[in-house]
């Protein structure tokens, strides 16, 4: 089971180091205050202090007790699997209103964003990196009127069907093309590793940068990775994770990594070279409700214009003979 949290004080509650490290042992399974005390190197009244506290809040409960030598023990579990925390601060939204798009990062969202914003005719737009995966499900939440995905499904071999309809069995919904775009290998100009090809990121002399867990090309990489075989702790740097194509693409410009996975246009923003992997389709997902709002409109009328679809191909990578299409369900 998964639990939303985006209650500020339960956030606050959750922001202590130690109460969070509780509830992540009681995630795993059901333990005592000594076992607990143990785990963490405390004694159990520290516990006891932080346990009383995620308890009265509703995330933590009492399962079963036990005698114990003449003494009753208490063992305690949390009560999900799994919580996913989410508070949105934003200023008060203008007259006409503000779109809110989560999903995966992209320069040309990131664009049609900035067009939204400062054109006063249209409604503002803000869009929120937080991965393919979570984008989904803040859009089933109802914390956004779109999302942004490129899953792969590499059973179906289809971009974001599947996965809209998983999340979604029970609403209507529209999936519209944004772009085709290029994915592959960040490297500093020269390429003065010899980097190749994705087999390279196994070798000892080179560091990877990671996409975080949830995004569309972590997913993608994690895919490849396993059909060749490949135990992931041998890749140098691929427990660093970042969560934007831009940072990818800064951590090589920077020296941090040697190469990372990203789309061209970030490449060519921070002057890297690129080596090409693999086109894929990205979309958005948009709810029938509000399909024909005054929100979204404006996003479907822009990107079916040619001076979008111009602005696009100047970013490099793009793909735009589908652009605005939408995907049958």
């Amino acid at each position: 089971m998964l639990r939303k949290v985006n209650d500020y004080p339960v956030m606050r509650l959750l922001g202590d180091p130690r109460r969070l490290a509780i509830l992540q042992l009681l995630m795993e399974k059901p333990a005592t205050l000594s076992q607990l005390g143990a785990a963490l190197g405390v004694t159990p009244a520290r516990v006891r202090h932080h346990l009383v506290q995620l308890e009265t809040a509703g995330y933590v409960e009492l399962v079963a007790t036990r005698p114990v030598r003449g003494f009753t023990e208490k063992y305690y579990k949390a009560t999900a699997q799994s919580y996913w925390l989410n508070l949105t601060l934003m200023p008060e939204p203008p007259r006409q209103g503000r779109l809110v798009v989560f999903g995966s990062h992209d320069p040309a969202l990131e664009m049609l964003a900035g067009w939204m914003k400062s054109n006063p005719a249209t409604p503002d737009m803000v869009a929120y990196p937080v991965g393919s995966l979570d984008g989904l499900i803040a859009l089933r939440q109802g914390f956004s009127q779109a999302a942004g995905c490129h899953l792969f499904d590499p059973v179906g071999g289809e971009y974001n069907i599947s996965y809209v309809r998983h999340f979604f069995p029970d609403q209507s919904m529209h999936v519209v093309t944004l772009a085709h775009r290029q994915q592959g290998l960040l490297i500093t100009p020269g390429n003065p590793r010899g980097i190749r090809s994705l087999a390279d990121i196994l070798r000892e002399d080179v560091t990877f940068i990671n996409r975080e867990r949830g995004s569309g090309t972590r997913l993608w990489l994690d895919q490849q990775l396993d059909a060749m075989g490949v135990d992931t702790q041998k890749i140098t740097g691929y427990q660093t994770e970042v969560n934007t194509h831009t940072q990818s693409a800064e951590a090589v410009r920077q020296g941090h990594a040697h190469t990372g996975l990203a789309v061209l246009a970030a490449a060519r923003l921070s002057g890297l070279d690129f080596i090409p992997l693999f086109e894929e389709r990205f979309d958005l997902v948009i709810p029938d409700h509000e399909f024909h709002s005054h929100l979204i409109l404006p996003v479907l009328d822009r990107i079916q214009t040619g001076r979008f679809r111009n602005l696009l191909e100047e970013l490099g990578g793009y793909n735009t003979q589908q652009t605005g299409k939408e995907i049958e369900l």
